[in-house]
């Protein structure tokens, strides 16, 4: 598919191909992630070392930004990866959000609060809903990466973050939730159905929506 004839193809094949390479590299511990802004990193420098090679004519050019701002009305928000692809004078523009988790802290310690964790990935998916709705993009994608097993194969859901279930298997959607989070009150709103299938890859798992 990374050589598919249609340019918008190709991009979205880029982000899949990019995202596998960032799993093995990540697995096979050649690239060490502990939060979130080096997973970051590390993937859009992958992904902007693909994209030339998916260019296939003079009219054809794709960028990555991280932390781009875009404008929701009133208020404005940073996407955390936004794949931006130019054919002759039409543009095809991705919002990729992304989430990760890990047990340990850099320090040491338990990180914990695996139940802000579970709530951010719903928010995460709500926002790209948004950005689509808007027109600020024409595609979204989710990517998320953890250590965590009981968040992967829970032994119970007795807990109340469960409501916000990220578990392997899962399908969640259409759906709103208002059950509080670290005391917050929370109004999730998600529109579209979404199948929660991780990818274990080494110690940690590794999900794309």
């Amino acid at each position: 598919m990374i050589f598919n004839e249609f340019f918008e193809k190709r991009l979205s094949e880029s982000i899949t191909f990019a995202w596998k390479i960032f799993q093995e590299k990540v697995g096979t511990g050649l690239i060490e992630i502990n939060k979130e802004a080096s997973m970051q990193l590390h993937y859009a420098y992958i992904l902007q070392s693909i994209l030339p090679l998916i260019l296939f004519s003079k009219d054809e050019s794709a960028n990555v930004e991280l932390e781009k701002t875009v404008n929701l009305g009133r208020k404005t928000r940073e996407v955390d990866l936004f794949l931006t692809g130019r054919k002759e004078k039409k543009e095809y523009k991705i919002a990729i959000e992304m989430k990760c988790y890990r047990e340990l802290a850099a320090s040491g310690g338990k990180r914990g609060a695996t139940d802000i964790f579970m709530n951010s990935v719903y928010l995460d998916i709500e926002k790209l809903e948004k950005y689509e709705e808007l027109g600020l993009c024409d595609d979204v994608i989710f990517l998320a990466m953890n250590d965590f097993v009981p968040l992967i194969y829970p032994q119970n859901k007795k807990a109340k973050c469960w409501d916000y279930d990220i578990s392997h298997g899962v399908t969640i959607g259409p759906k709103e939730i208002q059950t509080p989070i670290g005391g917050k009150e929370q109004n999730v709103s998600i529109k579209k159905c979404y199948s929660f299938n991780w990818e274990q890859n080494g110690k940690y798992y590794f999900l794309k929506l």
